[in-house]
């Protein structure tokens, strides 16, 4: 297989040519045409926050700790939902 691919570029030289030439031109081509952003956004999709307070009961968590805590990062600009549990 190997012999024949090779023997085939032998052979054709000007075809193989042609072909270096078109992957060049489409490489540049799409070099030029890709976007790059100065400063990528290289966030996460999904914040996780975990809070532990021993002895409580959830009541008193979602009171003191995961209401206050909610909304505080509602006014985090770009945030589309927050779902938030006390146990």
């Amino acid at each position: 297989m190997v012999e024949k691919i090779i023997s085939w570029a032998i052979h054709n030289r000007f075809m193989v040519l042609i072909g270096i030439v078109m992957i060049t031109i489409g490489g540049i081509y799409s070099i030029k045409e890709t976007p790059v952003d100065a400063l990528p956004d290289l966030s996460e999709n999904q914040v996780i926050v975990f809070t532990e307070w021993m002895g409580r009961n959830p009541q008193i968590m979602e009171d003191q700790i995961t209401y206050p805590l909610v909304t505080n990062l509602q006014v985090i600009p770009k945030i589309k939902t927050i779902r938030a549990a006390s146990m």
